[in-house]
């Protein structure tokens, strides 16, 4: 970080000494992250951070590991907190941040420092996969509610409604569900699988795939009328 810090304030050095002479060089990536900030007087550390995170883009298209994990402690806090205002929920918002560095990472090639600084990319990043989380817990949510729905039929209105305060029970009904009847049942009501994509997924003939749907979910209706009793 040291050698960094240095190397960040050479360039500054450079880039400043070019303005004062009235030369007009080609922009480097370093002048260009420098650019970025509007005001270089007040906020010097920001310029310096930008240029030092864009060396960690650089390096993390190399495939340096390392700057990776550079990169990973010095913007987490404002990658973490920037999905957390998105998902509300602080699991998602982990699961956010780490998608967005493992996209960081297969996406730094692409990086292109004239459309704006490392801080802004990974900003967008981040809300876009947390809008995209956002959809999926939807889709997830109208999917377990489908599934109380059709499991519950057995159960008289005043139980199902009381159960359907939480899908708590309908969680705990599953994992007491063989593996296979679970798995099935996950992939059908939570991925949204047709029956053939499930027995691709699994390796199985679509009528056992069938089969087993049938079977988990009328284990389902009595585990849920227990519950519910």
């Amino acid at each position: 970080m040291t050698s960094l810090g240095s190397f960040a304030a050479g360039t500054l050095r450079f880039a400043f000494s070019g303005r004062a002479s009235g030369s007009n060089p080609v922009a480097t990536d370093h002048e260009l992250a420098a650019s970025q900030c509007t005001d270089l007087s007040v906020d010097p550390t920001r310029v310096e951070r930008a240029i030092v995170w864009g060396e960690y883009i650089r390096r993390v298209a190399g495939g340096d590991h390392f700057a990776l994990s550079a990169l990973f402690d010095e913007t987490s806090p404002l990658v973490f907190a920037t999905a957390l205002r998105i998902v509300s929920f602080r699991a998602d918002a982990e699961e956010v941040a780490a998608d967005v560095y493992a996209r960081a990472w297969s996406m730094a090639k692409t990086y292109d420092a004239r459309r704006g600084s490392v801080e802004q990319w990974l900003v967008t990043i981040t809300r876009n996969r947390a809008i995209d989380r956002l959809r999926s817990r939807s889709v997830r949510d109208r999917s377990e509610a489908g599934l109380f729905v059709e499991c519950s039929s057995a159960v008289d209105p005043e139980s199902s409604a009381a159960a359907s305060q939480t899908r708590t029970h309908l969680l705990q009904a599953l994992q007491a569900l063989p593996f296979e009847q679970r798995r099935a049942i996950e992939l059908a009501y939570f991925s949204g699988l047709t029956m053939t994509e499930i027995a691709e997924r699994l390796g199985h003939p679509v009528g056992s795939v069938k089969t087993r749907i049938r079977m988990g979910l009328m284990r389902l209706r009595l585990l849920l009328a227990a519950v519910a009793s």
